[in-house]
């Protein structure tokens, strides 16, 4: 019996989950969270009263609008450029200096990149009806394929990775993934990296373990995704979301665990995969910062640190980062 034929990208899912279910402990990476539904949940776990990153993004996004706008955009006031973003997601915050780069006549066009495409959908239809002039080229697509993008781009270009998400990679991947995003770009190129510092280990904790439970149906919403696309046979009543942080680490780790002892069929890897009671399945790292390590990661990928703009509470940082000359 051979397997079913699948789209291209169930059949790189069933490829990370082949290789994610080898491991001990057992892993599956958190870029899976986001298909549709998992992307309308995230929406909600924004909004929550103890996910703190978004708002304080927020905030620190329209406090320094004009320094930020002003770091992004070429010396030349007329001078055109590629506004291009990694996990644009619903906008939300970007839209703060996409306000402000038209409303001072910057010529530019907003590449957003996510793997939803009704996220895009979403993003495209409030920027048509919300900021019309705004010239936007949506790309669904992976991290990896936007970086082949940006650097086929010729002229300017500011790359904003927002929201803390490279606190998503181990540190030895994040240092390769900055690396990379870094070598294509020119001297005259900026980043904007969003930076989730360090702080109160029982608020960082809160914010990812909800008490409404939202953050649990969004990791729970993978193993849904694994039913539907691969023919999986997850049972979600014997399964849990678990969330602790470590200081030390400054890792917030999340994980999926088995409550009783259970097999799951894959019918798209043609394999049964066994669990033990209290078993896991790691998910998701959420790494915060301090000044020094985001410093440290620059130098690692040859960039250097333009400015560092943070919240009054110093919960949260944006930092515009160039190629070092």
């Amino acid at each position: 019996m051979s397997a079913p034929t699948l789209p291209a990208v169930s059949a790189d899912l069933a490829r990370h989950v082949a290789q994610g279910l080898r491991h001990s402990p057992k892993t599956l990476s958190s870029m899976y969270f986001y298909d549709d539904i998992g992307s309308q949940l995230f929406q909600q776990i924004m909004a929550l009263p103890e996910y703190y990153p978004t708002r304080t993004e927020f905030d620190l996004l329209t406090l320094h609008q004009v320094a930020i706008a002003r770091a992004l955009r070429p010396a030349m006031a007329d001078e055109p450029f590629f506004l291009l973003e990694l996990g644009a997601g619903d906008g939300l915050k970007t839209k703060i200096l996409l306000r402000h780069l038209l409303d001072t006549g910057a010529n530019f066009t907003y590449v957003p990149v996510d793997i939803s495409a009704a996220a895009l959908e979403g993003l495209e239809a409030s920027l048509r009806q919300e900021l019309p002039a705004l010239r936007v080229e949506p790309q669904v697509t992976d991290y990896a394929t936007a970086l082949t993008l940006m650097a086929a781009r010729p002229g300017r270009k500011a790359v904003l990775f927002l929201g803390s998400n490279i606190g998503n990679f181990l540190p030895a991947d994040r240092r390769e993934f900055l690396s990379k995003l870094a070598q294509p770009l020119t001297a005259n190129d900026r980043l904007l990296i969003g930076f989730d510092l360090q702080k109160d280990p029982r608020q960082i904790r809160a914010a990812y373990d909800d008490t409404q439970g939202v953050t649990a149906a969004f990791n729970l919403n993978l193993l849904t995704r694994l039913n539907r696309e691969l023919g999986a046979d997850f049972d979600l009543n014997y399964w849990q979301h678990y969330t602790d942080y470590d200081p030390l680490s400054g890792a917030v780790r999340s994980f999926l665990v088995s409550t009783r002892q259970q097999e799951v069929q894959i019918e798209a890897l043609q394999r049964t995969y066994a669990f033990e009671a209290w078993e896991v399945i790691h998910t998701e790292n959420s790494y915060k910062f301090t000044p020094h390590l985001v410093q440290e990661l620059a130098d690692e990928a040859a960039l250097s640190v333009q400015h560092f703009f943070t919240d009054a509470q110093q919960y949260f940082a944006d930092v515009v980062l160039a190629p070092r000359v």
